[in-house]
């Protein structure tokens, strides 16, 4: 079972500790693995194309304790809850399966929760 509540937190704090002076928007996001959680922030760049998003970050703090996703949650203070930008979704497919579960969510407390082959349905791929 998804431990959504504690990763809503997770990422909640993980919000807090962005680094987002140029568009004011602080993301976080939190990814469990089935067996860990891991949290990320965005941080912002001059140079947008820099700029790593929460999820990305979080990714890549799992990938690095050699784990692979199970489920993502992403939160930001929006007036609707926040999905991943095309760049995350491209990168989580690169090591998540379609049905990796998605919740957006946002301060106030609405969310909806996408499986990762809605959010991209004709994802990138190279080979067969």
């Amino acid at each position: 079972m998804v431990p959504w509540e504690e990763m809503r937190a997770l990422a909640q704090t993980a919000h807090t500790r962005a680094y987002a002076p140029y568009s004011g928007l602080q993301v976080g996001a939190a990814l469990w693995t089935g067996r860990h959680l891991y949290a990320g922030c965005n941080v912002e760049n001059a140079s947008f194309g820099l700029t790593v998003c929460a999820e990305r970050n979080a990714l890549a703090c799992a990938l690095a304790q050699g784990e692979r996703p199970a489920a993502l949650l992403v939160l930001a203070p929006t007036p609707k809850p926040i999905v991943p930008c095309g760049a995350c979704r491209q990168v989580l497919w690169e090591f998540c399966t379609a049905d990796l579960p998605v919740l957006c969510a946002n301060l106030s407390g609405q969310q909806l929760c996408l499986r990762l082959g809605e959010l991209l349905p004709l994802a990138f791929e190279l080979g067969g």
